[in-house]
């Protein structure tokens, strides 16, 4: 290839680097929206989280045609073609993780006017999204800085957040046994707690994928889970 026609191959590269940094501002300030919206009852913050989301699904949707484009017309080869195999992925990853921020501003706004919900239910729920928002940061930075190392802490740091959705799953259930009043409200928040544990998921995907991206090998390891909840039977 010509110096002018590398010149604008990475150009293109580094224009869909540029775009999945967008991206990715755009799912944090989402995700911590949501966060914000459960934790403060904030029905207009709630109400703004849901609609912002068609902002992020455009954008993966350009990042996708574009990523296909370049790997259809400039045939590229080792790093380059990983780079645009990885923007698609991440991507996806960071419109589901818009999708599922969506869902959890949703049910805020169902469970905002619920001001009997205890305190601490609601504060291990804040947590929890804190620590998914901790590391959705974290490895959009190891993205950007093509950060193997910091990839894979975040890749062993999902365990954390399970453990978390774990400890919340049953003092949810405890309420619910305990109040049948709380069933409503206590679903929720269930469905809240999931959504935040799928996101931690979904950066652990960014994470391998970035460490793919470095290393140009696939995570061998298997993937550590900590989430127990299927195994928890009512009464525990």
């Amino acid at each position: 290839m010509t110096d002018h026609t590398v010149k604008s191959f990475q150009e293109e590269l580094d224009g869909i680097s540029a775009s999945i940094a967008q991206m990715g501002g755009l799912t944090e300030a989402q995700l911590a929206g949501a966060i914000e919206s459960v934790s403060r009852r904030d029905t207009q913050l709630a109400e703004r989280t849901v609609q912002e989301d068609r902002r992020i699904d455009i954008l993966e949707q350009e990042i996708e045609s574009r990523a296909v484009r370049v790997i259809a017309l400039r045939q590229p080869m080792a790093s380059d073609l990983r780079e645009a195999i990885s923007a698609i992925k991440i991507s996806s990853d960071l419109e589901r993780i818009g999708d599922l921020a969506k869902n959890i501003a949703k049910r805020a706004l169902v469970i905002q006017g619920d001001f009997e919900t205890p305190a601490r239910l609601i504060q291990g729920i804040t947590r929890m999204g804190r620590l998914a928002q901790g590391q959705l940061k974290s490895v959009l930075d190891a993205f950007s800085n093509r950060d193997a190392q910091i990839a894979m802490e975040v890749w062993r740091g999902d365990e954390e957040i399970d453990e978390m959705y774990n400890s919340v799953f049953r003092e949810l259930l405890t309420y619910m046994m305990e109040d049948p009043r709380t069933i409503g409200v206590c679903t929720h928040l269930l469905f809240i707690a999931k959504n935040i544990e799928r996101i931690g998921d979904h950066a652990t995907n960014i994470a391998e994928t970035v460490s793919y991206v470095v290393t140009g090998e696939y995570v061998s390891d298997d993937r550590p889970k900590g989430d127990k909840t299927s195994s928890t039977t009512v009464g525990v």
